[in-house]
């Protein structure tokens, strides 16, 4: 089996699509597997081998590596155990370390824009400005996706056209662009059997049948696609056997496993019921032609797909509570927003207030963003929402939440107080006046230069059409850090990218050059897209990647704390967020000056807890999830 991915020679699938990075000089990158006592180190162009060989190795012990492995109490209703488990199979991927500030208050992330030198050649198209179209200012997005299982990260970019034409060999295709050893990005759409030619809105990336190759949802304005990835270097359109769906607008969507069985659901959203082969006409009070608005047209409701387990997917937003009459739906992130340790919600939504879902532990989801003040922002009127991002910047233990919006609004800091709900803390934060003149999509919180505070990055740009508004759509995006309780603007000390205007629209992380930090890709509408390639000078650091057995395969809904010292961070292996598109799924954990070496505790979306003691910073670990009999052990 393992010669389908032997990147050590070049290769061919079996149909006929280049597998096999083509020899040249080893990347001395190791990846150090801990077992017994025995220590072997690989070279990065067998880091296949490693990954596959965990559906064959056994659980053993190390002497090496103290992992304590426990599990909640039996009222909790999950598995349980009194005595803690070791368990070594973590996979130690040690990565040059960038300088070190002294300071634990570093200088701002600096990007430097790289998709036309390393390969990354795609445009994303609207179609004729004069179609007046309501499908047109919307799409635009991308994933990240190891499809090969080669530890390189690869990328996903879907794809418009003519909004007016139905799908045909005229249209164009979405984009598949395999990373090569090197920084190189090549096209293996055709190769990879890729052939998407729908007008297309977002990607959505997940191994939902836990077969260790992920898998690609599209979303349409249409029907959605599903492609099952075939572990050979190829996909299958497998949409028509699994997902029970009817046509229509349909936005970003987010994989999590909702009940906690092992595999992943899917939550999806849709828009507005528009007809983009009979559109509904607007007119402008002289009369002419203008593009609509979300407000004169009828919403659609979300779906929630239930995965069976067998390959089928069955909609079960009505009648599981996750459903919303009114809602108008642009983003989504699944993730626990009380600390229940049940995957909850949260649905960002266009002129309408938001959804948060609650996960009430029996398969039914309530709406309590109204409750809990995550439905509108502090002036109590519904905002535009488009794009989502999660973090907990306050280091308070409870996720947060930061919303892109329409010009005129403010995009919005979310507060997580626990039982307290939400808090709307965007003026406080400094952050109204630097968002309101600006129309909010993609965005995500992360610790970018590792100081251990979270930054946003924000793409923005118009979405109506210049004749009726008199204005560019192309504007700057945004880099923000986090200091504190603060939101101070650092797009000017960002990096050339931030001083230039796009249409921007999807944008997703991943560390895709292995150097331990995160990178951002960038869709923009009608012009090239953007790679930015994080060059930030950094503080220590740890990232963790998950390999699921009982829980689904990458670990989605996986919670971290890090504690050093006195210090502790906390992260969440969300399902969806920002806009349209999906991330790499690794928890990258910033430190700042903190060398120490650091307790890290798992929590596994099934409930095992799992707790590895002084963990040496500076280090990517790809850690393996406990079985019952290692429970039992």
């Amino acid at each position: 089996m393992f010669d389908r991915f032997d990147s050590s020679r070049p290769g061919d699938s079996p149909a006929g699509g280049k597998v096999g990075h083509s020899t040249g000089p080893i990347n001395h990158r190791t990846i150090v597997i801990v077992s017994d006592q025995t220590v072997t180190v690989l070279s990065r162009r067998w880091r296949l081998v490693v990954s596959l060989m965990v559906f064959l190795i056994p659980a053993c012990n190390s002497s090496s590596t103290p992992v304590a492995t426990t599990a909640p109490s039996p009222a909790a209703g999950l598995l349980a155990t009194s005595k803690p488990v070791v368990l070594s199979k973590v996979f130690d991927l040690r990565l040059p370390t960038a300088p070190v500030n002294p300071s634990s208050d570093l200088k701002s992330p600096v990007f430097d824009d790289v998709a036309r030198s390393t390969g990354l050649n795609h445009t994303y198209e609207t179609g004729e400005k004069s179609l007046l179209l309501m499908v047109q200012p919307t799409g635009g997005g991308c994933g990240w996706i190891d499809y090969d299982v080669d530890g390189l990260w690869d990328l996903y970019l879907n794809q418009g056209g003519n909004p007016s034409q139905v799908r045909s060999p005229d249209q164009p295709s979405d984009q598949l662009f395999r990373n090569m050893d090197g920084g190189q990005f090549q096209p293996v759409t055709s190769l990879a059997n890729i052939d998407e030619r729908d007008y297309s809105q977002g990607v959505c990336v997940g191994d939902f049948d836990n077969d260790g190759f992920s898998d690609i949802l599209i979303t349409n304005v249409g029907l959605c696609t599903l492609f099952k990835n075939q572990g050979d270097g190829t996909f299958r359109d497998v949409t028509e056997a699994t997902l029970d769906q009817i046509a229509g607008w349909h936005s970003s969507a987010a994989w999590g496993d909702i009940d906690r069985d092992g595999d992943l659901d899917l939550y999806v959203c849709r828009y507005v019921n528009f007809d983009r082969f009979h559109p509904q006409i607007c007119r402008a009070a002289d009369g002419t032609q203008r593009m609509c608005q979300p407000n004169e047209i009828d919403p659609r409701p979300d779906e929630l797909y239930l995965n069976a387990g067998d390959g089928n997917f069955k909609a079960v937003a009505r009648e599981r509570g996750a459903y919303g009459p009114s809602n108008k739906a642009l983003g989504v992130a699944i993730a626990d927003f009380n600390n229940d340790d049940w995957p909850d919600i949260y649905v960002a939504n266009d002129a309408t207030p938001n959804f948060l879902f609650l996960n009430q532990q029996d398969g039914q989801f309530v709406n309590m963003a109204d409750v809990l003040g995550c439905a509108v922002g502090s002036d109590g009127r519904a905002q535009a929402s488009m794009g989502v991002a999660v973090g907990d910047y306050d280091h308070n233990g409870f996720l947060d939440l930061y919303l892109t919006h329409y010009e005129g609004e403010w995009s919005t800091l979310y507060r997580n107080l626990g039982a307290q709900g939400f808090s709307d803390v965007t003026a406080a934060a400094g952050g109204v006046s630097m968002t309101s003149p600006l129309v909010g999509f993609g965005t995500v919180m992360e610790d970018f230069n590792q100081d251990g505070y979270e930054e946003l990055v924000i793409v923005n740009g118009h979405l109506d059409d210049p004749g009726h508004l008199g204005i560019d759509l192309a504007m700057k995006p945004q880099l923000f850090s986090l200091s504190g309780l603060k939101i101070i603007d650092n797009s000017a000390r960002g990096g050339e990218y931030f001083n230039h205007r796009y249409i921007g629209r999807g944008l997703a992380t991943a560390d895709y050059d292995g150097d331990g930090d995160l990178d951002v890709a960038i869709v923009h509408q009608n012009t090239p897209m953007a790679l930015l390639q994080n060059n930030s000078s950094r503080g220590h650091w740890l990232q963790l990647r998950f390999i699921g057995r009982a829980s689904n395969r990458h670990g989605i809904g996986v919670r971290v704390t890090v504690r050093s010292g006195e210090d502790v961070f906390m992260r969440e292996l969300a399902g969806g967020t920002s806009y349209c598109s999906s991330q790499q799924p690794v928890l990258v954990f910033g430190l700042g000056n903190r060398i120490r070496p650091c307790d890290v505790t798992i929590q596994w979306p099934n409930g095992i807890r799992q707790t590895l003691l002084d963990v040496a910073v500076d280090r990517s670990m790809v850690i393996v999830e406990p079985t019952d009999g290692e429970l039992q052990q």
